[in-house]
């Protein structure tokens, strides 16, 4: 359905928006660099998000990295959860809408 992250069409988005790429690789490095939260942490949270806003690249991409920074694959998999969890509580929360609507009906 998507199609595979290569070099070569990285290297096609980035010629089109350099300054952009620039940019943008300059906040995901200074974003992902240890602070107060070390960089395992930084990695689970990303999994996380990537799940919840269903970007396959994000979770092929952050998966490893947190692999590599550390992270178990029951922490990973803990970490999924975590983001299944609030993503069925937004569409719980968000009932509130459909309960106001139906109220004016």
């Amino acid at each position: 359905m998507y199609p595979e992250a290569t070099r070569e069409s990285a290297e096609k988005k980035a010629a089109l928006a350099p300054k952009q790429i620039e940019a943008w690789r300059n906040f995901s490095n200074a974003v992902f660099k240890e602070g107060v939260l070390d960089e395992k942490t930084k990695q689970l949270i990303a999994v996380a998000v990537a799940h919840v806003t269903q970007c396959p690249y994000c979770i092929k991409a952050h998966t490893p990295q947190a692999l590599r920074k550390g992270a178990s694959k029951e922490e990973i998999m803990e970490a999924i959860w975590v983001a299944s969890e609030m993503r069925a509580g937004a569409a719980y929360a968000h009932a509130t809408l459909a309960m106001e609507e139906m109220d004016k009906f």
